[in-house]
């Protein structure tokens, strides 16, 4: 989706202090940094939102920096939780922030996770059975509804999915 021209969108990529994965590039996927760095950086007011996970192999933190990406200038897209979608709107405002909530269903989620892990050099079988059940709470409908988050764009068919979304950016950006 985001290699089409016509959307005209850049991904932000997030930090984490969480160790690479196997497959993962540092910039691609998210900026990788010691626990000391992301502290200074929430020091210095550059951090716009964070999670902070008690895992199985000790608190790992997932943010997003107020750096280069946000330019103002441009439509960006972020992977994010509710959570952090909530801090993102407080920050820049809800009437720049839309949210776009892809559904799956728990099985299949369950399945894509356990897939992925199985292709690491040593899978983390405790860590991804609490992430998922974190994930559930997470992303509950409470909260959803909270946030007022109505619409959702099932990932059943993936080119379904993908035609919704896009719909939904070429609306907003014509709004803009």
């Amino acid at each position: 989706m985001l290699k089409r021209k016509e959307l005209d969108i850049k991904p932000v990529v997030p930090y984490t202090t969480r160790p690479i994965r196997e497959g993962e590039q540092e910039g691609v996927e998210y900026h990788f940094v010691d626990c000391a760095t992301y502290e200074a950086m929430k020091k210095e007011k550059k951090v716009i939102e964070w999670r902070d996970y008690n895992t199985i192999h000790g608190v790992w933190s997932y943010f997003t920096v107020n750096d280069s990406q946000f330019t103002g200038e441009e439509s960006v897209i972020l992977i994010n939780t509710l959570e952090g979608y909530e801090q993102i709107v407080t920050y820049f405002g809800k009437d720049v922030v839309v949210p776009l909530y892809i559904e799956l269903e728990d099985g299949e989620r369950l399945s894509r996770a356990l897939k992925r892990e199985k292709e690491q050099k040593t899978p983390k079988y405790q860590e991804l059975c609490r992430r998922f059940l974190a994930d559930s709470e997470d992303f509950s409908e409470e909260k959803l509804k909270k946030l007022n988050i109505q619409t959702r764009y099932e990932n059943i068919n993936m080119e379904q999915c993908l035609k919704r979304l896009v719909d939904t950016i070429q609306r907003e950006n014509k709004t803009e």
